[in-house]
């Protein structure tokens, strides 16, 4: 095999689908339809701030992992050994088995499969088991062999996906189902700062730091092993699934903003893509909607249980690929099944306390050239951030410190969310400084 192998023109083209395809799940699909609607006239602002959290974001993070050519524990542990083994070990227990691939099955059969059942199959419990199960093994045959996977999603489940969701965009935009109307609630005086927060649902920044990986040891299969060339290619594929997120991120907003002439206020998205794809396709939509969200949770899930079990084999080192492939796949059935609803009420704290953790890393990994990644700019602006984004967890589950509260209340933003981020740039300047002062 060539060692310092250049890719073509279509073979980086494939990772990039591949990418795409990997990030592109359910709560992809399922979250810019609610946004577009609740935003309504603000839906410019909404989507800005959306893109920044969905796709930017995202796309910065895959571009850190190739840089730093060991994966998301060797940035995290420039903070300490510790903390980077147990910060990786915790985001891909959240975007594994914990939350993210069960939300893929449960999502997939609340949206493909419950509206084709009959009625007196509607409070039963075997069906999603039954769904689960076959979604699970379906998902472990394209995992077992992740050589296999870019040529398997990128060439095959890739192109079937972006047709589908390409037919309900265009149909929306050449006959729209009616105006835009006002916004609605959060988004009629904070709508940037609201979609940026529910970009975060998406769990696409986590998900980058795991997938830039995925993208890299893809690569290495075929051939490429420079550095510079990896770092090349990845950033390639980055800018490919970044550009596919915008558009797909644009048009569903667009599909939900114009919908509530014809459809009314929902309560989340899948209902607004359930009967919007009725009302622009009739009988035909709902499977239209059914294939996009199928493959949708299926390239994910494919995805995320590579990249988990990849990552552990190497903790474990005893313990091989495949057996973790069949543990996650086995966990994320059960987990599964105890619905939907519950998942995301519980990932919502969590996301809340480590996803402002994940942000400060991948910035830092930029510019810790200029002080020599010294691990005390590292700790402190890592320490300052989780101070205030676990209290932001802790709010989020119900759990309040009214003292606490009193006090953060006055930090710049944190009325909207991301408090987090002048205390972040507070001690990574301390340590900075402290860094300067040791050196000399």
């Amino acid at each position: 095999m060539n060692s310092n192998k250049t890719l073509t023109l279509g073979e980086n083209i494939v990772v990039g689908l591949m990418l795409f395809a990997l990030f592109l799940g359910a709560g992809n699909i399922i979250f810019p339809p609610l946004l577009g609607q609740l935003s309504g006239e603000t839906l410019v602002i909404a989507i800005a701030g959306f893109l920044i959290t969905g796709v930017g974001l995202p796309l910065i993070a895959v571009i850190a992992i190739a840089k730093s050519g060991g994966g998301l524990q060797e940035i995290a542990s420039r903070a300490h050994p510790i903390f980077g083994l147990i910060f990786t070990v915790a985001v891909y227990l959240v975007i594994g088995p914990l939350f993210a691939i069960p939300r893929t099955a449960t999502v997939s059969f609340e949206i493909a499969v419950l509206p084709f059942l009959s009625e007196s199959l509607l409070g039963e419990t075997w069906p999603l088991i039954v769904f689960s199960i076959l979604f699970f093994i379906v998902t472990v045959l394209f995992a077992m062999n992740p050589t296999k996977l870019v040529d398997r999603i990128g060439k095959i489940l890739t192109p079937i996906l972006i047709v589908v969701i390409g037919l309900l965009a265009i149909k929306s935009m050449i006959t729209p189902m009616g105006t835009i109307g006002p916004a609605q609630g959060a988004y009629k005086e904070d709508a940037f700062f609201e979609s940026f927060l529910q970009g975060y649902l998406t769990m696409d920044v986590l998900a980058a730091l795991v997938f830039g990986i995925v993208v890299i040891n893809a690569l290495r299969d075929k051939g490429v092993t420079d550095n510079q060339q990896l770092v090349k290619s990845t950033i390639f594929a980055g800018v490919i699934a970044a550009t596919g997120l915008s558009l797909v991120y644009i048009s569903l907003s667009f599909i939900g903003a114009t919908s509530i002439d014809s459809i009314g206020i929902q309560d989340n998205g899948g209902s607004i893509l359930a009967l919007s794809s009725n009302v622009l396709f009739g009988s035909f939509g709902s499977i239209i909607l059914a294939m996009t969200i199928a493959f949708a949770c299926l390239t994910t899930s494919i995805g995320l249980v590579a990249a988990a079990a990849q990552f552990f084999e190497k903790l474990i080192p005893g313990m091989p690929y495949k057996v973790f492939v069949l543990i996650f796949s086995g966990f994320s059935t059960v987990i599964a099944n105890v619905g939907l609803t519950q998942l995301i009420n519980f990932s919502v704290p969590v996301l809340l306390a480590i996803y402002p953790l994940a942000i400060v890393l991948m910035v830092l990994s930029f510019v810790d050239r200029a002080f020599n990644r010294a691990r005390i700019v590292y700790g402190l602006s890592l320490l300052f951030t989780s101070f205030i984004s676990i209290f932001d967890g802790f709010k989020a589950a119900g759990i309040t410190f009214p003292a606490v509260e009193d006090v953060l209340m006055h930090l710049p933003f944190y009325s909207q969310g991301i408090g987090w981020i002048i205390p972040g740039i507070i001690g990574g300047f301390i340590g900075f400084i402290i860094y300067k002062i040791k050196k000399q």
